[in-house]
């Protein structure tokens, strides 16, 4: 058999978004710096991996701008590498408090008589320049905030530099740009050249796209999240008509924001809210997230109360707090949550939070907008188009909702007028747009498949226990909110009596391993060992068990599936005879 360790999910892909740890020991040793995984790594989920061609850009920029001893981390605009520079600064226990540089790098402009000026890409990027020493603080916001360059633009702006096309236009003194970055349709394109009718056929239908597509790509994404736009359609077929969706009253499009990750949309949210608050106070994090959702709540603005039970109890107690007149800046939820599948009470949560007045965020990656209608109850609603909106594994995005009936939407609409910044890139869009055409019909085969994968180990003896929205103690909660032909994704997780089952089971499951999740393929990972290898005794604490392997349901024939999990659960029962 193939060792596939390190190996890209998909494989060969160049700018893939999870990695093959195809064994629970393969798992352990990524999570301890073994050199006989981590020695084999051709690249990682991009938040927690820097990308080899984020490497190759980064040590040109250091060659060139750095100092000896000196590291660095790029973004794709100034204010986030000045946030990056001000949290080094922060958190670094360093005496004297070392030295933090922002270094600015933009593409030379074309002349103006120059023949290629319309067809002239844009591209800037920052580099944060720390002592080596702050390297653990750096990659902390790296990883927390979603919000570093992606690997396409390191491609494009390494070509760049090499050409010497990229020069230096400032540095943490230089003055901020002009306002925000905002979204702006595509130049006008012309006419299909006669003599390549094969290349315009490429362009048109989405195989090959080119930037000039870049705005109809992201408007288009846009739409598809509002719930204007369910079907495929050639981007030079869009027009700016707004049109109502999401069944919300004024809801458009234009509620929709776009970042490069899903951390990123739930980072700057939480970036926003902090500017908007008039005095500081803390989050409240309800149910048990995803890591960094938490570890951006805890380590941005004044911190943190943690509901990780997400139980009504926790609710209680949120609600004598608050009667007793403390204040909140904000709930953050997910719906439903991972990797628990458990969905909060949002009716009640949106009671507290009308009658005591802070906003409630939720995350419906989980869910997704077509098995979930979460926005009426929300003041904003997050999601990682990375995952199932996407499927391909391919690209990262996020986006952002605003809910046009929240008593808080005309301060945050006003925020993002002034204050938002497209920062996804060009190339990146393209790949979302084109990767989220067959949204709607893979959600129904994902939902189908997953529930025939849930029946086949619901009726196996030694699973000890199940985690999906249809089997959920939260089930009436969930049916409260899916939508008409909605159902319960296709994200499950199982835990065993022993961890000698959980590691037989897993090493025998036929299907790709790594992180991430909502892909179009079966992906599965022991995703306590993942996400909390330094913290398992705290993850325990609230129902995430160590042995908890975590399961993403993808297209596949659903017979050739349940044979796949047959497989698992014969050579789990094996296990129990050596």
């Amino acid at each position: 058999m193939i060792d596939t360790t390190g190996h890209s999910i998909p494989e060969d892909t160049q700018h893939a978004v999870s990695v093959s740890l195809p064994t629970w020991a393969a798992n352990i040793g990524y999570e301890e710096g073994a050199e006989w995984v981590v020695g084999k790594m051709q690249t990682g989920y991009p938040r927690f991996f820097v990308h080899e061609f984020i490497k190759k850009l980064s040590a040109a920029i250091l060659k060139a701008y750095g100092h000896p001893g000196e590291d660095c981390r790029l973004y794709p605009s100034l204010r986030i590498a000045n946030r990056s520079r001000d949290f080094i600064l922060q958190r670094s226990t360093t005496a004297p408090i070392p030295t933090v540089r922002v270094i600015g790098l933009a593409r030379l402009p074309p002349q103006a008589e120059s023949p290629s000026i319309a067809n002239f890409i844009a591209c800037e990027v920052y580099a944060v320049m720390f002592p080596s020493s702050e390297y653990g603080v750096a990659k902390q916001f790296w990883q927390h905030s979603g919000d570093g360059i992606s690997s396409r633009r390191a491609e494009f702006c390494l070509k760049l530099l090499e050409e010497q096309q990229l020069v230096e236009v400032g540095s943490q003194d230089a003055p901020r740009p002009k306002g925000p970055r905002r979204y702006s349709r595509a130049p006008k394109r012309s006419a299909p050249n006669s003599e390549d009718p094969s290349a315009f056929v490429e362009e048109r239908f989405g195989r090959n796209l080119n930037f000039s597509f870049v705005g109809d790509a992201k408007m288009a994404v846009r739409r598809r999240i509002a719930g204007t736009l369910r079907s495929d359609v050639e981007l030079d077929a869009l027009d700016s008509t707004r049109v109502p969706g999401r069944d919300v009253e004024g809801f458009t499009e234009n509620d929709v924001h776009l970042y490069p990750t899903g951390m990123s949309a739930i980072f700057n949210t939480h970036q926003a809210l902090l500017s908007l608050a008039k005095e500081p106070v803390k989050s409240v994090c309800y149910g048990f997230p995803y890591i960094d959702t938490l570890k951006i709540l805890e380590k941005f603005g004044p911190g943190c109360i943690f509901y990780g039970n997400g139980s009504k109890e926790d609710l209680d107690d949120l609600s004598s707090r608050l009667e007793k007149g403390e204040r909140i800046l904000a709930l953050f939820c997910e719906f439903p949550s991972n990797p628990l599948l458990k969905s909060p009470d949002l009716k009640r949560i949106r009671t507290l939070a009308n009658e005591y007045n802070f906003p409630v965020v939720v995350d419906e990656t989980i869910g997704n907008f077509l098995n979930v209608h979460v926005l009426p109850f929300a003041d904003v609603v997050v999601s990682s188009l990375t995952k199932i909106f996407s499927g391909d594994s391919n690209v990262m995005g996020g986006s952002m909702v605003l809910n046009p009936k929240s008593p808080f939407y005309g301060v945050l609409k006003q925020y993002m007028n002034t204050q938002y910044e497209d920062n996804i890139w060009g190339e990146d869009a393209l790949f979302l747009e084109r990767n989220s055409r067959d949204f709607v019909g893979r959600i129904k085969r994902i939902n189908s498949n997953a529930e025939a994968v849930c029946d086949v180990l619901r009726a196996h003896s030694r699973i000890k226990q199940i985690y999906y929205p249809k089997y959920s103690e939260t089930r009436k909660i969930y049916d409260e909110f899916r939508c008409p032909d909605g159902g319960y994704g296709g994200l499950l997780s199982v835990t065993f009596y022993s961890q000698r089952e959980a590691v037989a089971f897993f090493d025998n499951l036929n299907t790709a391993k790594g992180p991430s999740l909502g892909t179009n393929f079966t992906l599965s990972s022991p995703y306590t060992i993942l996400a909390h290898y330094g913290e398992l005794e705290w993850a325990s604490q609230f129902g995430v068990e160590s042995d908890l392997v975590r399961i993403s349901i993808g297209l596949e024939d659903t017979h050739a599936l349940i044979k796949t999990f047959e497989h698992a659960l014969e050579a789990l029962n094996f296990s129990l005879k050596e």
